[in-house]
């Protein structure tokens, strides 16, 4: 099949980061992909498929080559990917990476979007139910999938030795992050930090964010925490194999990467429920997880500190759930899914 993805951006990120695998996931397996994107639009991702840059600032009908499948995954870009199916240049499958309206300002424009095309692929069971409850339509669940970079290296240290809790913050200036509840994840580690002074607390952003960002800038200036700044994942999977409990207080995702890569790694995780790592999340079985509301964050983090065999009973848990995540499940089941969409046209 040639199969084409719209994308208007390939920065660091968990949405962009599954267009790039599944793109070169199908390129993999013989398919014919294209990715088009906008003129100055960032890569950040390897990317080994043609790249087709607009001619003009943005997208338009004449970018987007004949093809069996256009993807779009994002709200602006699913008239432009209808318009261009209704041409006769291909079906229109739209890959909802995150549920916009609740998500994003926009609120009107992003939810008349979900009419515009039936052939839909979702992420979890929580993001399929949520729109087919709000449109009707039943979305093709392809899950997320963790990069085999991310793996348990055995390099934790000894008992005698710190602990480290880990947790990522990310650029807020922008708005896109209101939904991660930083504010509560650093009041958190400010809270177990003095509880627990010997305790390692690391806070992990990319660089880049960092220096387009005074509030991230402030956050890594606190002595309290211990500031990583990875430039990619071998430098990730390092320090989230050094951390013995990684904590995450978003409150609303799709699907949840961090979570899963750091169990991956054999940390074990403290949660808040965030709607799409009910996929992979099961509290005291493989994490600790809490609704927001109930503000269990350090009563969490504090017991995986105390209790040692607990923190390991979880962790071992949450790795081998971790390990069924792969992108080539993921990239099989989308192959599948756009299989049934062109049987139905």
């Amino acid at each position: 099949m040639k199969i084409t993805f719209i994308a208007l951006t390939l920065c660091k990120g968990g949405a962009q980061r599954m267009l790039v695998e599944l793109a070169n996931g199908l390129s993999g397996k013989g398919h014919d992909v294209s990715v088009v994107m906008p003129q100055n639009a960032q890569i950040e991702y390897p990317l080994h498929v043609n790249v087709i840059r607009s001619k003009g600032a943005q997208l338009v009908l004449e970018d987007i080559p004949v093809s069996d499948v256009i993807v779009s995954n994002f709200y602006t870009m699913t008239a432009l990917c209808e318009e261009a199916s209704r041409a006769g240049k291909g079906i229109h499958v739209r890959i909802s990476l995150c549920y916009e309206p609740v998500f994003l300002p926009d609120h009107e424009a992003s939810f008349k979007s979900y009419h515009t095309s039936k052939n839909l692929v979702v992420l979890s069971e929580w993001q399929q139910q949520i729109i087919q409850l709000n449109h009707g339509i039943r979305g093709e669940i392809v899950p997320v999938g963790i990069s085999s970079t991310f793996r348990n290296l055995g390099l934790r240290r000894p008992r005698a030795k710190r602990l480290q809790v880990s947790g990522i913050l990310r650029i807020q200036e922008e708005g896109y992050s209101w939904h991660r509840e930083q504010e509560y994840l650093l009041q958190t580690f400010t809270a177990l930090k003095q509880k627990y002074p010997r305790v390692l607390f690391n806070i992990i952003s990319p660089p880049n964010e960092i220096k387009a960002s005074p509030t991230l800038q402030r956050y890594h200036a606190n002595r309290k925490f211990n500031s990583i700044t990875p430039v990619n994942d071998y430098q990730l999977n390092d320090i989230l194999n050094k951390t013995d409990i990684f904590v995450s207080s978003s409150t609303y995702d799709t699907a949840s990467l961090p979570g899963l890569e750091a169990m991956k790694c054999g940390a074990a995780l403290a949660t808040v429920y965030s709607g799409g790592n009910m996929d992979y999340c099961r509290n005291g079985e493989n994490c600790l997880l809490s609704y927001r509301h109930e503000n269990r964050l350090i009563e969490h983090v504090s017991t995986l500190i105390d209790n040692q065999v607990l923190r390991q009973n979880l962790a071992e848990e949450g790795e081998k759930e971790a390990a069924k995540w792969t992108w080539m499940r993921s990239i099989n089941k989308f192959e599948i899914a756009i299989k049934k969409f062109m049987k139905r046209r």
